[in-house]
């Protein structure tokens, strides 16, 4: 069984910086694409950023280009999200997502495996 555990969560500055780790065990790590999303109240999980399963390839949404870093150690079976820059609106909670979409990775029904999520508190 695939499970997928975040941590690195909490309560931060605007302007602070906070990494994100998510430690993938029960499969084989290098068999997944990695993806983070973020979620706040009310509204669909949004897409952060994905990595390739031999982490040579990454791509990120507009609002957290130049500012997150999607990086991953396969030694580790652990993937991580860099936050630089934070702002009170990067405020949610953070998911891992492991899986093999061929396509459409910014969408959420395309990732097989879910950790449980963190919360990320950016105050102004």
């Amino acid at each position: 069984q695939v499970q997928l555990v975040e941590s690195g969560g909490g309560l931060v500055q605007a302007g602070d910086s906070v990494r994100l780790s998510c430690v993938v065990t029960g499969g084989t790590f290098t068999d997944y694409g990695m993806s983070w999303f973020r979620q706040t109240p009310g509204k669909d999980r949004e897409f952060v950023g994905t990595i390739s399963r031999g982490g040579g390839a990454t791509q990120y949404a507009d609002s957290v280009k130049g500012r997150f870093t999607i990086s991953r150690d396969n030694a580790k079976n652990t993937v991580y999200l860099n936050m630089n820059s934070l702002q009170p609106e990067d405020t949610a909670v953070y998911f891992c997502a492991g899986g093999a979409p061929t396509s459409l990775y910014w969408i959420e029904s395309r990732w097989e495996y879910w950790g449980q999520g963190t919360q990320v508190t950016v105050s102004s």
